[in-house]
């Protein structure tokens, strides 16, 4: 009985609170994210050619563009990688020389992190947005979580174009 109370999804009324299954937050997530690569598919990178909105590829080792999304936030991220940390300073440094035209791109303004770390404690650098409250479990907020990824990664393809050639000369470090 304790082992199918933990594994089985319950909702406890008066205090909202919603406990998924590890199956049923897999489910979840590989849903959303199936829909997101869906609605996004028919849409071109900004240099015209089809991509994986989901899996973008920046063709640069350790610049990574990011979507995250859990019970409690939701994140778009370029996320900066590299093992070594003064490779991956000169990454953060040459974003820092880009980052007016970052903003104009995005039409906002984002957070930076020079120095965080990943899920797994693995050091990394972020520059970011974020949405809460948002819920990637509950299917109701999927249209705010598209609506928030969606300009953002296309921003972020169009800046990308661009932005790219700036980083030639790291991309071999």
């Amino acid at each position: 009985m304790l082992a199918s109370a933990r594994s089985a999804a319950f909702s406890l009324i008066n205090s909202n609170v919603v406990v998924y299954s590890k199956a049923e937050i897999s489910q979840l997530r590989q849903a959303f994210w199936t829909a997101f690569g869906q609605y996004m598919a028919p849409i071109k990178s900004a240099d015209g050619w089809p991509v994986s909105w989901v899996n973008y590829k920046t063709d640069v080792k350790g610049v990574q563009f990011r979507m995250q999304a859990d019970n409690r936030r939701a994140t778009i991220a370029i996320e900066l990688t590299q093992a070594d940390a003064d490779v991956r300073e000169l990454f953060y440094e040459q974003f820092l020389e880009l980052q007016p035209m970052l903003h104009e791109t995005l039409g906002e303004t984002w957070t930076w992190e020079p120095a965080a770390s990943n899920e797994y404690g693995q050091p990394l650098s972020r520059i970011y947005a974020e949405l809460t409250p948002a819920n990637l479990f509950n299917r109701d907020d999927w249209p705010a979580l598209i609506s928030f990824f969606k300009p953002r990664m296309l921003a972020l393809d169009e800046f990308w174009s661009s932005a790219l050639y700036a980083f030639e000369e790291l991309r071999d470090l």
